[in-house]
């Protein structure tokens, strides 16, 4: 890949001058050559990774001219898997890391795809920040404030092209309820809520067989209290609070993330979350809440409830409640306008009728296609600050039995 440091600073170049150029984008990547390909780094090679991230982004690869030239995973085994499949696309292995470090210091790297582990999103983010990279990054963007800010503050001094991991925003439904809501035909809303609910928490799904001698533990540990390898704690990971926090990141990210999107909000101005485990008691000794309960106040005046029952997958639910009708998104494929329980003041909804779709690129196009227009992706860094500071204050309010307030001026939560 050579020259892509000298490439990398025309785009940004380029970008900077791009309203007087107004250059499309089609004539931008003929200026830059057809045959320049982007260099992408695959960092975590587990589900999201090579099951979403990689064929995600492959579907478009005659059309947007890259190549997956790296990967990395603490995992050898996912290593090779990753690079395995890369040859069968490329005709050459992908070369493999254990370390973010030394996949991020090659030269000719120009993006990073982040589908690590939930307690490594915002170190590998910075750290991709910091050497000049653009970079998709899984959701939750982050666990903690202090780190959520370091990572954003990176980004945004780096002036990187960064795309969000909350894809739901990027479908057609769904930007079809954005464009529905914004008209005012369910009148005040006063009440968003998600019941999303399975017969048993997602974290046993990943419980594996994993060797010892195949994983840097270091590595995936990172700056957690070190202990004992334990395959189950291992491929696990989202059920332990060391690594993770629950449903309310884990889920709750992508239905914030659509509250935000579709009504405009920004920040909540308070929360409130209680939780525990009350169903899934067993030997592998899960420290992630099983049932949990979330419901935050907007300053635009609605509240809005996010519940999990990991005991029982009946009564799932996605709703916008105003006085005039519901917007029902339990079928994400399929949303609904209905009067049900509205005052029929005004009579604009009638019966039951499917929300237009508004077509878009997809959540991996739009990414590939703003790392050459420069553009802002669908799901910017802002909007992961979002959704990020909505998940803290509920963990944090679950954690502390209190209520969390956030200052969108001062940046910071704290009980209220």
């Amino acid at each position: 890949m050579q020259g892509s440091i000298s490439r990398r600073n025309f785009l940004k170049t380029a970008a900077a001058g791009s309203a007087a150029l107004a250059m499309s984008a089609t004539s931008y990547a003929r200026v830059i050559g057809s045959n320049d390909r982007i260099s992408i780094g695959i960092l975590g090679c587990g589900g999201r990774g090579v099951g979403a991230h990689m064929p995600g982004i492959y579907a478009h690869n005659d059309s947007q001219n890259f190549e997956i030239t790296a990967v990395c995973d603490p995992w050898r085994v996912r290593q090779d898997a990753a690079s395995a499949q890369v040859k069968e696309w490329y005709g050459r292995e992908a070369r493999k890391f254990s370390s973010y470090r030394d996949m991020i210091a090659l030269k000719d790297v120009d993006a990073v795809m982040i589908a690590s582990c939930d307690h490594q999103h915002t170190t590998h983010l910075k750290a991709v920040a910091e050497a000049g990279k653009d970079a998709y990054c899984e959701k939750p963007l982050a666990r903690r404030l202090d780190r959520l800010k370091d990572a954003c503050d990176a980004v945004k001094k780096a002036k990187i092209v960064v795309q969000i991991g909350t894809q739901l925003r990027s479908f057609p439904t769904f930007t079809g309820c954005r464009e529905l809501y914004k008209t005012g035909i369910l009148g005040k809303v006063g009440r968003i809520e998600q019941c999303r609910n399975s017969e048993r928490p997602y974290w046993y799904g990943y419980v594996k067989d994993v060797k010892a001698e195949d994983v840097d533990w270091k590595e995936f540990l990172m700056d957690t209290p070190d202990r004992k390898f334990d395959p189950v704690l291992y491929s696990g990971w989202y059920g332990y609070r060391q690594f993770s926090d629950g449903p309310v990141p884990g889920l709750a990210s992508h239905y914030i993330d659509l509250v935000h999107y579709i009504t405009g909000a920004k920040f909540p101005s308070s929360c409130v979350c209680l939780g525990g485990t009350f169903t899934w008691k067993d030997e592998h000794k899960f420290t992630c809440p099983d049932h949990v309960q979330a419901m935050w106040i907007y300053p635009e005046g609605f509240m809005v409830s996010y519940s999990t029952n990991f005991g029982n997958g009946s009564g799932n639910s996605f709703k916008i409640f105003g006085d005039q009708g519901v917007m029902d998104m339990v079928n994400w494929n399929a949303p609904i306008l209905t009067a049900e329980g509205g005052g029929k003041r005004m009579g604009q909804i009638r019966g039951r009728t499917p929300v237009e779709e508004v077509q878009r690129p997809d959540h991996f196009l739009d990414w590939l296609q703003c790392l050459r227009t420069r553009k802002t992706p669908n799901a910017s860094i802002d909007a992961g600050y979002q959704h990020a500071v909505a998940s803290i204050m509920a963990v944090r309010s679950y954690d502390t039995g209190d209520r969390m307030i956030y200052d969108p001026g001062r940046r910071e939560i704290r009980k209220g």
